[in-house]
């Protein structure tokens, strides 16, 4: 497959965003290449697109797939396996969320639940530490709970609640005006 200019900035681009998430660039690539593509795509054309070892490829495809962000396809009279990118954006940013919760998020909060569990049984930790241990616990506590209150509700909502921004916030105490920062205009 040949990439247009406009084509190759957007893969690019898609992997140092990628990577900066604490995704793997080409698996990031990989994903931005099937998603503007248009077509499902063998693994040899994407490795040949990007110009990555086929063996990246296979590895990167098969991480796209746990998170379920592309899926396998077939055509006929081909007995390659092809593979097509999650086009609709919403459920793309849906499992990407509910991944990286399931990664990073619970990992941390049962890390941070077994230093509040541990406080007693460690006399050298001040009082100060045990209290920003555990304002963190109950930050991401709230994140999480927060999160899976609006995971589950309808993608019109969820838009409506985008739309709305920090209007939300006036919703709780109506008349009043959000305070602006200083040093912004």
């Amino acid at each position: 497959m040949e990439l247009s200019p406009v084509m190759e900035s957007f893969v690019l681009h898609w992997g140092e965003m990628g990577s900066r998430w604490g995704l793997n660039r080409t698996v990031a690539q990989i994903y931005a290449l099937l998603y503007i593509a248009g077509r499902p795509l063998p693994a040899d054309e994407i490795a040949d697109t990007l110009k990555v070892a086929r063996s990246n490829v296979s590895t990167s495809i098969r991480e796209l797939q746990a998170w379920e962000l592309i899926e396998r396809t077939h055509e006929i009279g081909d007995r390659r396996d092809h593979f097509v990118a999650e086009t609709d954006l919403w459920t793309m940013a849906a499992r990407i969320a509910e991944e990286r919760k399931r990664r990073e998020i619970d990992p941390t909060l049962a890390a941070l639940a077994r230093c509040l569990s541990d406080v007693r049984m460690d006399d050298g930790i001040g009082k100060d530490a045990v209290a920003r241990i555990r304002a963190m616990h109950g930050f991401l506590e709230s994140a999480s709970g927060w999160y899976e209150e609006i995971r589950d509700l309808p993608q019109s909502k969820l838009e409506t609640l985008m739309k709305m921004g920090a209007k939300v916030a006036r919703l709780e105490a109506p008349g009043k005006k959000p305070k602006k920062k200083k040093g912004k205009r």
